[in-house]
């Protein structure tokens, strides 16, 4: 969960370490600004390297590939 606080290192070393474990994170955005909402997941792919899954109201969902260990499978194309 993020708060009014934001982004802290804190919580982006956390982001990562957890990307890196499960590679699909759902995340709660507590913000009272749509914006910054939409800015604070944005800024989350962006420096994590992963990819915006869903978003439904202040939930996203997000994944990031790890080639060592592939916990999620995707459909081939």
């Amino acid at each position: 969960m993020i708060g009014e606080a934001g982004l802290s290192e804190a919580v982006l070393a956390e982001f990562e370490q957890t990307l890196d474990h499960h590679e699909l994170i759902k995340i709660k955005v507590r913000t009272g600004d749509r914006g910054e909402r939409d800015r604070i997941i944005q800024s989350l792919c962006k420096t994590g390297s992963a990819e915006l899954v869903q978003r439904i109201g202040n939930m996203a969902l997000l994944f990031r590939h790890n080639p060592e260990q592939n916990k999620v499978l995707l459909p081939k194309r």
